[in-house]
């Protein structure tokens, strides 16, 4: 495998095609897919989490954020739906979503590896936003 990218996912439309833009912004050379409803519902669903890890090149392991619970389900379920070649290169990762896309997209963009993006965006739950 030589890359990796992002797929976010959110029952907002809006919050995720935004995530997206603000991904693109501070790594550009990143590869983010989106998976949520339109910008006038809110939902997610298996399938669509599906075809955005299929935007992702074979060659590319897949770092999925997700918003809510409901969207972790629907991951697990489009997990499932995947052969399994492409199951090992899916990681569902348990981060906040929009922190951790962005360590996650800095650390790829950086040239580090999936593993250290996933432990960058986990690690973001730990970082605080006001200093004490």
């Amino acid at each position: 495998m030589d890359g990796a990218g992002i797929v976010i996912v959110s029952h907002s439309g809006k919050l995720s095609t935004g995530l997206a833009e603000l991904l693109h912004q501070v790594a550009p050379n990143v590869q983010v897919a989106v998976a949520s409803a339109s910008s006038e519902t809110l939902g997610t669903s298996a399938e669509s989490i599906r075809s955005a890890i299929f935007e992702m090149p074979q060659s590319h392991h897949v770092i999925v954020l997700f918003d809510l619970g409901s969207s972790l389900l629907n991951a697990e379920v489009a997990l499932e739906l995947l052969d399994s070649a492409t199951q090992a290169r899916v990681h569902l990762v348990d981060a906040p979503l929009v922190e951790g896309a962005v360590a996650a997209a800095v650390a790829l963009q950086s040239g580090l590896s999936w593993e250290e993006a996933v432990r960058q965006a986990q690690s973001a739950r730990m970082t605080p936003k006001i200093a004490t």
